[in-house]
């Protein structure tokens, strides 16, 4: 495939799609919002892995996941497992640590809720998350969950802070499969929960020895996807190696940029910091590299070998809208 095919199919991926929704729910939210509240005293604008509110000597964090209704429906245990999973992806890429996750939870009869509710409790045993409260409905004709969680950060890494002159590096965990016929690569559910934790307590850790300061969470938008949103927050571009993405063998190259991880994370890190955050990584049996440069084009632009093309220019299109211009 060459690579603008390659670039033309991520566009239309369900994860791509369903990112470009933010900006019409963002720009709505501030059309309606009285003028002085629109800023809302966040410490992070509108776009991030979590709301970050300063809380004495660091910021309390604060976000929700939803997931898709045929996913509960289809794979009701692995749902419940995925909504504490990926709340507590959100805590790490921002630098922090969870606390506890809430859930919302609508099913038809208590049979799919007992499924939803035993993979919660799983991955709250796995992750060392309480789940600490929620609200059910047993009675509902279909099936939905949402998760909140709350975490707290001494240092925040942000999707504002990448600048130009970064290496634009990903880090994810290959020890894994895909889970049919869903794009979730799982490297999570048989794995020793001590080391996933400490796989994840990485994240705080080089937020607050300084040797990052932007990161995201791989989302349902896949590798490339996620570097997009963190660029476009950052009001910034980037050249981005294909043939430098860490991908397991065998897996097709469309699938595996359309991924969602269970462990994995685009940042953007400075220069001198970048042999130190990959040794980090690779210490523990997690794939690491440098993928690509950050610049000052707002364009995004993939290649491979001689071949290259634009994947996305936020000049021309915003992707989930950069908060500050709404």
């Amino acid at each position: 495939m060459s690579v603008a095919s390659l670039a033309a199919a991520l566009r239309e991926t369900r994860g791509f799609l369903h990112k470009t929704d933010i900006a019409d729910v963002v720009s709505t939210l501030a059309r309606h919002l009285p003028h002085g509240a629109r800023d809302l005293a966040q410490a992070v604008a509108i776009g991030d892995d979590c709301a970050a509110i300063a809380d004495q000597d660091g910021y309390l964090l604060f976000a929700i996941e939803g997931m898709v209704s045929d996913f509960v429906r289809d794979m009701p245990w692995f749902a419940g497992y995925s909504s504490v999973l990926v709340n507590v992806s959100d805590v790490y890429a921002m630098g922090g640590r969870p606390l506890a996750v809430v859930d919302a939870m609508w099913s038809d009869g208590i049979g799919m809720a007992e499924d939803v509710l035993a993979g919660m409790a799983a991955a709250s045993a796995a992750y060392g998350v309480p789940i600490v409260g929620g609200h059910s409905n047993a009675r509902s004709d279909q099936a939905q969950l949402a998760v909140a969680i709350l975490g707290r950060a001494k240092k925040l890494l942000s999707s504002f802070d990448a600048k130009p002159g970064d290496t634009l590096m990903m880090a994810v965990d290959m020890r894994g499969a895909f889970r049919d016929p869903y794009p979730f690569w799982n490297a999570s559910v048989d794995a020793p929960p001590m080391r996933l934790r400490g796989d994840l307590e990485l994240l705080p850790s080089i937020a607050e020895s300084g040797l990052c300061r932007a990161a995201k969470d791989i989302s349902m938008a896949g590798a490339l996807g996620t570097a997009m949103m963190l660029l476009e927050c950052s009001e910034a571009g980037a050249t981005i190696d294909l043939d430098r993405i860490p991908m397991p063998p065998g897996v097709p190259e469309l699938r595996w940029l359309s991924a969602f991880p269970s462990f994995g994370f685009v940042l953007s890190v400075a220069q001198e910091n970048v042999d130190e955050v990959a040794r980090l990584f690779t210490e523990r049996d997690l794939a690491c590299a440098a993928i690509g440069h950050v610049n000052a084009s707002k364009q995004v632009m993939l290649q491979r070998g001689g071949d290259s093309a634009v994947l996305w220019d936020f000049d021309r299109q915003a992707f989930i809208k950069n908060p500050n211009h709404t």
